[in-house]
């Protein structure tokens, strides 16, 4: 399949090919050699053995340099009081042009069916979605008023913030900046930056993005975090970011200007799995959502809740899950790929330092590859507890009940949310964020369910939301709105000095019809069934 896809776009080489080697591994995030990388967890192309796309090749108008950050930023600022952006017919056509993008480039931005299932498709259901509703959400919202006010129009309006910034992620590079894009984009101007650890995806972005959409009105930047911070020194009206680590330093930053920030973070998300499930059926799920992306996904279930007897069924079901995903020969397997990067392939290794792991998959620190592990008898001070994991180990903690597990997951620890697998399902405490019963990770394919994560009193989770309408209100700001009718004065009258109790008191509200009526003559007596009603006597 992943051939055929390369080959629609025709060859620019002698023996291209998408895939290297089975066998061999490359760290995704780099380009050695004269091997390209389009995504962080998935090998694109190689000009000694592939096809390669058009849409990649090198273009003659490099990526913006971070030095002219400050010029980038400042001609947005003087495009943003013109008003172009406001009109629904500007929205549309930037809409339509990203739906362009995705369109022309989509060999480019696929090399598996798994980028078009978690990035492609959920960029496009958002953008439809976004076209056939935005004129609806633009519109004023009408309010309810006082007796005082009941000739007046009082209404919402939703204005665009001004310039924002949008710093994408870097474990879903396509999905996480442009589907803010698509809320964000509406009205405002933009700053994009692009994760500079999936680096040939952000070059492709950087090459072709802009050429669909308003040179005036958007701009890209690309930097590492250093550069990130100089960029922030810039004032922006809102921030939208992900991962604690940036998110800090957007934080700080911000705070110089009072600038809002959303933070699409993540968190360690628990999976409940009561003993009255269906062990296959869970199984089959937690894998497929644990180990996409290589476990790295911010609403995968980051560990299991289970009791000691669930916990023995569910050991060989995980295990004849893995193999039926990917094989006897995991390394082999085309569909589980490496960490982004070896400084997170080391993070990953030293949270298994406890624990007894059940099923422990091998590890190549050269290649960055750790194969599924699953640790077992977890204890809540282990290290692999001690934060988000991010990569392929699901630990596997052991509760007494549900109201155990429900403790347990209410401590002062964020997460994205929770899933919980049973047959009787109750509906979960509201500390727990984002809830998926008997099944993980698909509320994403809904644009009517927003994204974000727990309280922030139970750890660093997300601020804000995005997804379908609430991406646009998120990146609008309300404004309230009165307008008075004319020939109020007498009224007004009431509000100016001198004062007294007598001129300021509020009359009591009108009587209403029926009560007034009932007030000065009585119903008539009920009719016995069968006989006409008797008209009362004329007053």
């Amino acid at each position: 399949m992943h051939s055929d896809l390369c080959k629609a776009q025709g060859p620019i080489a002698p023996g291209c090919a998408l895939w290297p080697p089975a066998g061999t591994r490359c760290l995704l995030q780099q380009e050695l050699g004269t091997r390209w990388w389009i995504s962080p967890w998935h090998w694109v192309l190689s000009s000694t053995s592939g096809w390669v796309t058009s849409s990649i090749l090198p273009s003659s108008q490099p990526p913006c340099a971070m030095s002219d950050h400050v010029g980038l930023v400042s001609c947005l600022w003087a495009a943003w009081p013109s008003g172009r952006t406001r009109p629904l017919e500007y929205h549309t056509a930037q809409l339509e042009a990203l739906g362009l993008f995705l369109e022309e480039k989509e060999m480019g931005l696929l090399p598996s069916f798994e980028v078009k299932l978690s990035e492609i498709s959920i960029c496009r259901r958002e953008l439809n979605h976004m076209l056939n509703n935005l004129g609806a959400w633009m519109k004023d919202e009408n309010e309810d008023k006082n007796w005082a006010m009941q000739l007046d129009s009082a209404f919402i309006c939703k204005d665009p913030y001004g310039v924002v910034l949008i710093i994408g992620p870097w474990n879903y590079p396509i999905y996480l900046l442009l589907v803010p894009l698509i809320g964000g984009g509406d009205g405002n101007c933009v700053v994009l930056k692009p994760s500079e650890i999936s680096r040939n995806m952000e070059r492709l972005v950087a090459e072709a993005l802009l050429s669909y959409l308003n040179k005036d009105c958007f701009t890209m930047v690309t930097a590492g975090r250093e550069e990130i911070t100089r960029l922030l020194e810039n004032k922006f009206d809102y921030i939208f970011t992900g991962s604690p680590s940036v998110g800090r330093i957007a934080m700080t930053a911000a705070a110089k200007h009072l600038t809002p920030v959303m933070l699409e973070l993540g968190g360690k998300n628990p999976c409940y799995i009561s003993d009255t499930c269906d062990v296959q059926n869970v199984a089959l799920w937690v894998v497929w959502g644990h180990f996409i992306n290589t476990g790295q996904t911010c609403i995968a279930p980051d560990y299991v809740l289970c009791s000691v007897e669930m916990q023995e069924k569910l050991m060989p079901a995980l295990h004849e899950a893995t193999t039926e995903f990917y094989g006897s020969e995991l390394h082999n397997s085309p569909d589980f790929a490496c960490t982004v990067r070896d400084k997170q392939f080391k993070c990953v290794q030293a949270l298994l330092s406890s624990g007894r792991v059940a099923i422990r998959g091998e590890a190549d620190e050269k290649e960055c590859y750790i194969l599924p592990t699953v640790p077992v008898d977890v204890q809540e001070d282990d290290p692999v507890m001690w934060r988000e994991i991010f990569g392929p180990v699901l630990s596997i903690l052991m509760v007494t009940s549900e109201e155990d597990a429900t403790t347990f997951i209410n401590r002062p620890q964020g997460q994205c949310g929770v899933t919980a697998g049973c047959s009787q399902l109750t509906f979960p405490d509201p500390r727990w964020g984002t809830t998926k019963g008997n099944d993980v990770i698909t509320h994403m394919m809904l644009t009517s369910l927003p994204f974000g994560g727990s309280v922030p009193r139970s750890g660093h989770s997300d601020t804000g939301l995005y997804h379908g309408r609430f991406t646009f209100e998120t990146f609008s700001h309300l404004r309230s709105a009165l307008l008075r009718a004319d020939g109020r004065e007498a009224l007004n009258s009431l509000r100016y000095p001198p004062y007294a109790p007598h001129r300021h008191e509020e009359p009591p509200p009108p009587a209403r019809r029926s009560e007034s009526r009932l007030s000065k003559r009585s119903l008539p007596p009920l009719s016995p069934p069968g006989q006409s009603p008797r008209r009362p006597a004329a007053l």
